[in-house]
């Protein structure tokens, strides 16, 4: 029997490790403050019952059965920092029991808003094939070279998603006087309002966008719902960057369109990750391809480390988590998003 009174937290953080998310002090404060067992993702129930009997959080996402929470009466808090919400624990006894589920994810919105506004300018004034152009020495000057180029200012732009990320990409697009149009069912239209865009259908986000970002979750309704009908929809020479998850578009349809000229693209994301040698979007005109990389900075991984100790914190204090956000019990079991690789 232990005399250590600190707190006990189940550490099983694949696909990230402590080290990632925790820059130095953040991680001496860790191990002062709690009582750490390390433990395989894969075999949480083989930790024993002194253990789970103890613990009051698990930093991490590993899979959980009834009978494995049955065993941790002591549990306060699942403090997942991969960043989707996986359907790997039955969520409906952690709601029951009053367990908080908790993601990190929002970290990324910044980091990934900005690469997609990199990628509409890009797109929009052709930087990227300006640049092999001038490598290659046949680059074309002056107004010779901005033959299908436009502005970002005062264009008609599409967000489809309004979470975390598409708040941001919104904060990131302010200072380009753009018409924004949101689609998202699951926000109200006041709240939509509220941050100064215009809510709409997905066929007026569609048709009516010189630029459509797409930031949405992927969930039980929505898995390859864009396809070659809502590509079709778009204006020619549109620009459709895709910063969520691969799965919301077909994405066969995605590169059709793309390479039938009526599109231009740019994505972060790909239906298997990493994409084989061979495959066609490598070398498809038009698009701009970024290997899943979007949100994966150091500064992103070491704000997930100081929102955990912050709710951990709190929640010592017989307080609720704040700074991570908490899972919906209506929506959690409609998450269908994959789970990451490691970093």
């Amino acid at each position: 029997m232990t005399t250590d009174s600190r707190p006990l937290a189940i550490s099983a953080p694949e696909p990230r490790s402590l080290e990632l998310i925790f820059a130095g002090d953040a991680l001496s404060l860790l191990h002062a403050k709690y009582r750490l067992v390390e433990a395989d993702p894969e075999n949480i129930a083989g930790l024993g019952d002194e253990v789970l009997g103890e613990a009051r959080y698990i930093i991490g996402q590993p899979p959980l059965s009834r009978e494995t929470l049955d065993r941790m009466r002591q549990l306060r808090c699942i403090l997942n920092v991969e960043s989707n919400l996986i359907n790997n624990m039955p969520y409906e006894v952690l709601f029951e029991r009053g367990i908080h589920v908790v993601t990190t994810g929002q970290v990324f919105a910044e980091p990934v808003a900005e690469i997609g506004l990199g990628f509409a300018l890009s797109l929009a004034r052709g930087i990227v094939d300006a640049d092999l152009d001038f490598r290659e020495g046949r680059e074309l000057w002056g107004g010779d070279g901005n033959a299908r180029a436009r502005l970002v200012s005062g264009s008609d732009i599409g967000i489809v998603g309004f979470g975390d990320l598409g708040k941001a990409l919104n904060r990131v697009l302010s200072g380009f006087r753009a018409n924004v149009r949101v689609f998202d069912p699951w926000m109200p239209p006041s709240i939509l309002r509220e941050h100064g865009v215009q809510p709409a259908g997905l066929d007026e986000v569609l048709a009516g966008s010189d630029f459509v970002f797409v930031v949405a979750s992927v969930t039980s309704e929505n898995k390859g719902f864009l396809g070659a009908e809502a590509f079709a929809k778009m204006r020619k020479g549109a620009a459709f960057i895709l910063l969520s998850r691969a799965d919301v578009v077909d994405f066969d349809a995605l590169m059709a369109a793309v390479a039938s000229g009526h599109i231009v693209a740019a994505s972060d994301v790909y239906p298997e990750e990493p994409l084989g040698p061979d495959h066609p979007v490598r070398k498809l005109k038009g698009f701009i391809r970024s290997a899943h990389r979007a949100g994966a900075l150091d500064s992103a991984f070491k704000k997930m480390g100081d929102m955990v100790l912050e709710d951990m914190d709190l929640m010592d204090r017989g307080l609720p988590p704040m700074r991570c956000k908490r899972a919906e019990r209506e929506t959690v079991s409609r998450m269908r998003s994959k789970p990451v690789t490691r970093n």
